[in-house]
């Protein structure tokens, strides 16, 4: 039964948003827009921290390691969903629906580590300065960014593969990509295992990642208030300030996706939305963040667009 109906379900039709068929080109213009923001801005903050000799920190490394994630995120479905938005068949085959699944969720279960990994960095850096060169050195910065990306893309891998082997009912997928949770309530049968391994994952990537950040940012924010200096807690907060809004987008919607109970009565189109605002709005805005919140950041943006503009000017 399960493999006869892999063999059938070759093709998936996305639902997307054909149920608003007006608002389709104003979604493109809005995805596309902010796409093409997401690959620009997540591109230069990779540029600058590889460029920059001052932004060769801890910091930076894992900030990087976030843009990165980010474009791999966004480029994992939303090319899909612009396509799909033109186009009256709106449909994908199973093997680029298992890589938009698993890239989806490896790339959400990693920044979801890595943001914890952040906030330990930011604590080390302000509550234990005097260490912070020995505690993060370059090695351990590396072993924890592995840890994040190992973490994230196992157990995406572990997810996608029982969520593939389901039999589904049907191929008609209630959303604009292949997100697991739509992908599930095509599942001819319930699966205790599928549904252990959802909620353990998701309780071990999303709760307790925040209570860590959130226990980190305690210790920070009673330092920070001890700082005598006004510039140096006006600096600390502009850091910390940054890192806590990306935690709070990202977490929220995430939360409000995969924690929800299963009885709630929130649409199918919520969930759409959803998606939409943590796949395209937040990959977007974090760059922007950090950008807006950071001299050293705006200073190496500046420094690189000048370097830019005399190299064309020389030729």
């Amino acid at each position: 039964m399960q493999k006869e109906n892999l063999t059938i379900w070759s093709v998936f039709f996305l639902k997307g948003f054909s149920r608003y068929p007006k608002l389709e080109i104003a979604l493109f213009n809005f995805s596309l827009v902010m796409y093409l923001v997401t690959l620009l801005g997540n591109s230069t903050l990779i540029l600058i921290t590889v460029l920059d000799a001052r932004l060769q920190t801890p910091m930076y490394f894992f900030l990087g390691n976030l843009s990165f994630m980010d474009i791999c995120y966004t480029s994992a479905s939303i090319p899909t969903l612009l396509v799909n938005l033109l186009s009256s068949q709106k449909t994908i085959v199973f093997s680029g629906c298992a890589v938009q699944m698993y890239l989806s969720l490896a790339m959400g279960s990693t920044e979801c580590v890595l943001l914890a990994v952040m906030a330990y960095d930011r604590y080390v850096a302000i509550c234990n300065p005097l260490r912070y060169p020995v505690i993060m050195s370059r090695q351990v910065c590396v072993q924890m960014a592995t840890v994040s990306w190992v973490t994230g893309c196992l157990t995406a891998l572990l997810e996608t593969s029982l969520a593939l082997r389901l039999p589904l009912c049907g191929n008609l997928i209630d959303h604009f990509t292949c997100e697991i949770l739509a992908v599930l309530k095509l599942a001819c049968a319930s699966s205790l295992l599928m549904d252990m391994t959802l909620l353990v994952v998701s309780v071990l990537l999303l709760p307790i990642p925040m209570l860590f950040i959130c226990i980190s940012y305690t210790f920070i924010l009673s330092t920070i208030l001890r700082i005598s200096s006004a510039e140096g807690r006006n600096k600390a907060f502009s850091t910390c300030g940054a890192h806590l809004t990306v935690v709070i987008l990202y977490y929220g919607a995430a939360l409000s996706m995969y924690l929800k109970p299963s009885s709630s009565s929130s649409s199918q189109e919520v969930d759409k939305i959803i998606s939409l605002l943590y796949g395209v709005l937040t990959p977007m805005l974090n760059p922007i963040i950090y950008s807006l919140r950071n001299k050293e950041v705006k200073d190496a943006i500046k420094k690189l667009l000048g370097k830019i503009a005399w190299h064309q000017t020389s030729l």
